[in-house]
């Protein structure tokens, strides 16, 4: 009887894709469990504010769920009175009408982009991407089968610049998309209304699609809104809007995003959705609905906190020589610096946290251009922002 030798068997690993079989998470774990030993840290490192989600939404999601909204949602695309709260939302905004067809909602921002590169990406096809970028965005290129093409925002005169024309070079017959933050993460760069402009007649004269993360697009510190693809795009140019209500509303933690997208791709989209994850569910929508219909105040509370968070960073790390500082952001939630004498983001984060009891982000993340730099999330409490820069100051003042 034939001996069974287990260890000519392959393991399951070895049969799953490429794509997935290196695929990495962005991965701060290490950092976090080495604050998990150490007493008193502030941590810095998420992309997430300190605020729970207001009580009129969680609300609207309990009245829902009593009222016996627990079944599916039939319209792929979202409550019709979501999709319909979008269009009108999304007018008002940003100057021209943007119809109830071009919205598509989806259980997270995340698995908005997923969704949308999913709908054009082709294996072997390439999406040019700006960075240093949410590395969110270079993994799920990969995941659906593209080639990641990073370009890099130049950091000059202690502000970071987009170079058009490199960007444009870099793509190619193979070149499906090109994909960017705005405002981004971590940089809070913002992209001009001339440079939109630009991006849309580009994709006009060669068919290659725009797809711009909006996430933080109601978190300009200057103005009710950052400049935003949807101002200039017309119903059926290649443009993809990514959103969610995640930052904006305090709602991390509900999964709920959404899509702006031409009329034409409605359908592809709402089947995907319906065998992808059969759509989001009813009681995390009527949530999503009360934010967007009667939710001002707050993405207002959340602007002016971040804003203050920015001020407060800057006035305790603004006078070091031992601290890089870019030109202040225009929007987001986030402060990104550099220690003079640390390229290495990963080293400069371990210092901070052991020494000053600091957790930041490390830049690496984002990619080669932020390697030296530290991303501090300061969507917070003005007074943590104010001690966690402090102790920053003081240790590298030491």
């Amino acid at each position: 009887m034939p001996v069974f030798d287990r260890a000519a068997v392959p393991r399951a690993y070895d049969r799953i894709r490429p794509q997935i079989m290196d695929l990495e998470t962005e991965n701060i774990a290490e950092l976090a469990v080495r604050a998990g030993t150490l007493q008193d840290v502030i941590t810095l490192w998420y992309g997430e504010g300190d605020l729970v989600t207001p009580a009129f939404i969680r609300d609207a999601a309990k009245e829902a769920l009593d009222t016996g909204h627990t079944f599916y949602v039939p319209d792929m695309r979202g409550l019709p009175a979501l999709t319909e709260a979008l269009s009108s939302y999304q007018t008002a905004l940003h100057g021209r009408p943007i119809s109830t067809g071009r919205s598509t909602v989806t259980p997270g921002g995340m698995q908005a982009v997923f969704l949308a590169l999913d709908l054009l990406v082709e294996r072997g096809e390439n999406v040019v991407y700006v960075e240093p970028q949410w590395p969110n965005i270079r993994h799920a290129i990969h995941v659906v089968g593209g080639e990641p093409r990073p370009v890099a925002l130049r950091y000059e005169n202690d502000d970071w610049r987009l170079d058009l024309d490199a960007l444009f070079a870099r793509c190619d017959a193979r070149t499906k998309a090109i994909m960017f933050s705005t405002p981004s993460n971590p940089l809070g760069w913002t992209a001009s209304a001339e440079e939109l402009q630009a991006l849309i007649d580009f994709s006009r004269r060669t068919g290659i699609w725009i797809i711009s993360d909006e996430i933080y697009n109601r978190l300009h510190y200057s103005a009710d809104r950052a400049p935003s693809v949807l101002q200039f795009a017309e119903d059926e140019d290649l443009v993809i809007s990514i959103n969610g209500f995640s930052k904006a509303w305090a709602m991390t933690g509900w999964r709920l995003g959404w899509l702006t997208h031409p009329v034409s791709v409605g359908g592809p989209l709402s089947a995907m959705t319906q065998y992808i994850n059969s759509g989001t569910a009813a009681f995390v929508q009527a949530g999503g609905l009360a934010a967007i219909t009667r939710g001002e105040p707050v993405v207002r509370e959340i602007r002016e906190r971040c804003r203050a968070g920015v001020d407060a960073a800057y006035e305790a790390l603004s006078g070091l020589n031992s601290v890089v500082l870019p030109t202040k952001p225009k929007a987001g939630m986030y402060v990104t610096f550099a220690l003079a004498d640390e390229s290495d983001s990963r080293q400069a984060c371990t210092r901070l946290l052991e020494e000053a009891r600091v957790g930041l982000a490390p830049g690496w993340l984002f990619g080669e251009a932020s390697n030296a730099f530290l991303r501090m999330c300061i969507c917070r409490d003005t007074r943590q922002i104010e001690e966690a820069a402090g102790r920053i100051a003081r240790t590298l003042g030491a």
